[in-house]
């Protein structure tokens, strides 16, 4: 049974539409116009126990609104998905405690409490033992190289080290499934390796199931087995990671017949020009003559 099973996934926004001016506000007061707007159509995969998936897209393709749907944040407009063999969507608390969110661009420590008290209040919310909390704290404390930054407040980390303790935070009850959304967004070069090495080490170690969206190319090939590309709320690609050496992390999982990954410039072209059509003038006839034109400096003499 797959750790995450996603099938036909639809998040539908209705937004209100208003006409501009004094007499646009006043229409509205008696008749609105919606647009709807899907963020995710239709959204298909399924994930092994223990993989690590990358989720590409561009601004806006959906992948926030598809982590923030298995996470049980948001109610799916349409299709079904089990993680854990739980549906997020029931919020159970039983689910809860089995999976982590992680988003780079949101905070869950206390702004003004040091990180050790906000490690506190997730143990108690978490219903965890204090010893065995404390061990798990030491070993991320340690692993990620900010054992000393515990007892500063959080607003006066730098932002490498905030994120380090999120992750800390993430964690800490040992989820079993972990969603990072752009875990390394404006870390430095320092920063990121650290973080990338810790993540790949840990989760492999634990056999954590890993879903994580990055617009850092680098994250994706050192840190993936697969990835999901996803534009315009769609699944476009799903396949190996581009750049990929490393060996498969479960033998039994690999399939031969599994689509490759593009690779190099292609694969990035492929994220740039996600969902967009490419037009190609018509091709020539060879054997047309172009009088104007100069003659090749490749063209031999006898040619015509």
């Amino acid at each position: 049974m797959p750790a995450i099973h996603v099938n036909k996934l639809t998040k539908v926004y209705r937004t209100y539409q208003k006409e501009a001016g004094f007499w646009g506000a006043f229409k509205g007061l008696a008749h609105r116009t919606y647009k709807e707007t899907a963020a995710a159509k239709e959204v298909s995969f399924t994930v092994q126990e223990g993989e690590l998936v990358g989720f590409l897209g561009p601004n806006g393709a959906g992948k926030t609104t598809t982590l923030k749907m298995l996470a049980g944040l948001l109610q799916p407009t349409s299709g079904e998905a089990t993680v854990l063999g739980f549906n997020p969507s029931r919020r159970q608390n039983e689910f809860k405690r089995q999976f982590a969110l992680v988003l780079g661009q949101k905070n869950q420590l206390w702004w003004d409490l040091p990180a050790a008290e906000s490690l506190e209040l997730n143990r108690v919310i978490y219903g965890l033992d204090p010893a065995s909390a404390q061990r798990t704290i030491d070993e991320l404390t340690e692993l990620l190289d900010v054992r000393e930054k515990l007892d500063v407040m959080v607003r006066e980390l730098s932002l490498g080290e905030r994120m380090k303790m999120e992750l800390i935070a993430a964690l800490l009850h040992r989820p079993k499934v972990l969603f990072l959304d752009e875990p390394t967004i404006g870390l430095d070069v320092v920063s990121q390796k650290k973080v990338r090495e810790f993540l790949r080490d840990y989760t492999t170690r634990n056999r954590i199931t890993t879903l994580l969206t990055s617009h850092y190319m680098q994250d994706i090939e050192e840190l993936c087995d697969r990835v999901i590309i996803i534009d315009h709320g769609q699944v476009f690609f799903d396949g190996g990671a581009p750049g990929h050496h490393r060996p498969a992390r479960h033998a039994q999982d690999h399939d031969p017949l599994a689509p490759q990954a593009p690779s190099g410039d292609r694969f990035y072209s492929l994220r740039r020009g996600a969902g967009k059509k490419r037009h190609r003038s018509p091709a020539k006839d060879s054997t047309q003559t172009n009088r104007g034109r100069k003659s090749r400096p490749d063209r031999r003499p006898g040619d015509r």
